[in-house]
C-alpha cells in the first residue's frame, strides 16, 4: 500500500464509521466531501483502506463499547491504516482511545475545525513516524481557552436528505447527560451563512433538508438571532422543497414556532420533541425545564395547528429516582398522549453526572422490562398512525436504493412507504403523488400505488 505526500495525485483511500446522532453524520459526511476534495476517496468495499475514521458517541455505556469494538475491527481489518478518532467518545475519554490498537490521531472539539489539516499532516507522517497525535481535547467550557468554534457542517451522506447543522452544544446540563462535557456550550452559524449553505443544497438538486443540531432551539446564543427568524429565512429558499426539524426541546418549541410551520412553504407537519419522562418528579429529578403540562399542551398545539403531523418523542426509562411508581405514572401519562412513535432508550450511568448522586437505582431487568412496555406501546401508536392515511393520498420523497426490488421514502408528515422499483424513476430523490394503501408484510412501511 503507497503511503504518498499530501501533495501528490496518487489517490488515498478511506473507510468511515459514525454512531450515535444525526449531527455526528452530518459531521462524517461533511468530513468524507472535504477529504474526497484532497484526493482521499471512499474505500470499495472489502478494499485495504489508508485512512478510517470513526465519529464516536458517547450516550450509554453501549455507545462506547460500540466505540472500542469498531476501533479495534477496523485495526484488524486495515492493519496499515492511520485511525482517526472524534466525536463525543474521544473527548471524553481520549487517553482511553488513545491506547486501542491502530489509533493515530483522537480530534477533539477545540480542534475539529482543522480535522481535514490535521489529518493530511498524519497520514504525511505516518510511514515514517510512529506515535500518536491528541488534538483539542483539553476540555469545551469558554474558561478553559477560549470559546469552542461552531464547525458548520451540511451534507447529504447516502441518503436523499441534506442535514444541515444549524447549532451545537448545550447549556442545560441535565443530570443524567454528558453532552455539554463532549460538545461544549451551546454556539450557532449565522443565518446568512445557513441560508448560503440551504442554496447550495437547492443548486445541488436537493429537495429536503434536516435542520440539525445538539439544542437546536436555542438557536442565537451566538449570533443575537432566534430559531423562528432562522426557519423564517430558510422557507425561502428557492428549490428545497422541504425541511425537517430534527429534534426541538418542548419549552423551547414555541407556539410561534408551532404555527408559522403549519402555514409555511415547506416545513413538513413533523416534529420530534423530548420528553425523556412523563412523571413529573422524575423530569424535576433529571433538571428538565419543563413539566407533563406544558408537555402536553405543546402537543395539542401541534395537533390543532397540523391535524396529520407526525410526532415522535423521546424517552428514557430506568433513570435514578424511578421508581416503580413513577413508571407507572409516566406510562398512563404516555398512553394518552396523542404523538405517533416513542424513542426509547435505557438509562445509562455516565462518570461525571449528576445522576450519579440520586438514589435508588433501577435493576437492570427492571429496565429491560419498562423498556420493552413501552417500545410495545410505542409499536401500537405507529401503526395507528399509519393507518389514518391508508386509501388517501400524499406526496413522497423516494430515498435512494441501488439494487432493491423496492423503493422507500417518506411522505410529508413522514409515514415510511415502499412501492416497486419500476414504479419509480430509478435515481431516487423524486417527490411523487402516490395512494397509501395497506401494511408490508413487515408492518413497518405501507404500500404504495402510482
Amino acid at each position: 500500500m503507497n503511503r504518498i505526500s499530501p501533495s501528490t495525485e496518487i489517490l488515498r483511500t478511506a473507510v468511515y464509521h459514525t454512531l450515535g446522532c444525526k449531527l455526528n453524520f452530518a459531521e462524517t459526511a461533511s468530513l468524507r466531501d472535504a477529504l474526497c476534495k484532497r484526493g482521499i476517496v471512499p474505500a470499495r468495499r472489502d478494499e485495504a483502506a489508508d485512512l478510517c475514521v470513526v465519529n464516536t458517541c458517547s450516550v450509554t455505556d453501549v455507545a462506547d463499547q460500540k466505540c472500542r469494538q469498531l476501533i479495534r475491527r477496523f485495526a484488524r481489518q486495515h492493519p496499515q491504516a492511520l485511525i482517526v478518532v472524534m466525536g463525543c467518545y474521544a473527548q471524553l475519554q481520549p487517553e482511553v482511545v488513545a491506547a486501542l490498537p491502530g489509533v493515530g490521531l483522537v480530534v477533539g472539539q477545540r480542534e475539529k475545525g482543522r480535522i481535514v489539516e490535521l489529518i493530511e499532516e498524519r497520514l504525511g507522517q505516518h510511514n515514517a513516524t510512529a506515535g500518536l497525535a491528541i488534538c483539542g481535547t483539553e476540555g469545551t467550557d469558554e474558561d478553559a481557552g477560549g470559546r469552542v468554534p461552531f464547525v458548520p457542517s451540511c451534507s447529504r451522506g447516502d441518503r436523499t436528505r441534506y442535514f444541515l447543522k444549524v447549532q451545537d452544544g448545550c447549556n442545560y446540563f441535565c443530570t443524567y447527560c454528558t453532552i455539554p462535557m463532549a460538545r461544549g456550550r451551546s454556539r450557532n452559524g449565522s443565518i446568512a451563512s445557513l441560508t448560503a449553505q440551504a442554496r447550495e443544497v437547492a443548486a445541488q438538486g436537493g429537495k429536503e433538508i434536516v435542520i440539525t443540531g445538539v439544542n437546536i432551539g436555542d438557536f442565537g446564543r451566538t449570533t443575537g438571532e432566534t430559531f423562528l427568524d432562522l426557519i423564517r429565512a430558510l422557507d425561502t429558499v428557492e428549490g428545497v422543497e422541504r425541511y425537517r426539524i430534527s429534534s426541538i426541546e418542548p419549552n423551547l418549541l414555541t407556539d410561534e414556532i408551532i404555527d408559522f410551520c403549519a402555514t409555511s412553504r415547506a416545513f413538513m407537519p413533523h416534529f420530534h420533541i423530548p420528553l425523556q419522562s412523563g412523571s413529573d418528579e422524575v423530569l424535576r429529578l433529571m433538571r428538565r425545564r419543563y413539566d407533563t403540562e406544558l408537555f402536553l399542551r405543546k402537543v395539542e398545539h401541534v395537533r390543532a395547528a397540523m391535524p396529520d403531523a407526525f410526532i415522535g418523542v423521546d424517552v428514557i426509562v430506568g433513570t435514578r429516582g424511578e421508581t416503580e411508581k413513577h413508571f407507572a405514572e409516566a406510562y398512563s401519562f404516555m398512553q394518552d398522549l396523542d404523538v405517533a412513535q416513542f424513542h426509547v432508550f435505557s438509562y445509562s450511568e455516565r462518570p461525571g453526572t449528576k445522576a450519579l448522586e440520586i438514589p435508588h437505582i433501577v435493576a437492570p431487568e427492571e429496565k429491560h422490562a419498562r423498556s420493552q412496555q413501552l417500545l410495545a406501546l410505542s409499536e401500537k401508536k405507529r401503526k395507528a398512525f399509519y393507518g389514518r392515511f391508508m386509501g388517501t393520498r400524499r406526496t413522497v420523497l423516494w430515498e435512494h436504493t441501488e439494487g432493491c426490488r423496492t423503493m422507500h421514502g417518506f411522505t410529508d408528515n413522514y409515514v415510511r412507504v415502499e412501492m416497486p422499483t419500476g414504479k419509480v424513476p430509478p435515481s431516487g430523490n423524486t417527490l411523487q403523488e402516490v395512494g397509501l394503501g395497506d401494511f408490508t408484510p413487515e408492518g413497518e412501511a405501507l404500500l404504495a400505488e402510482a
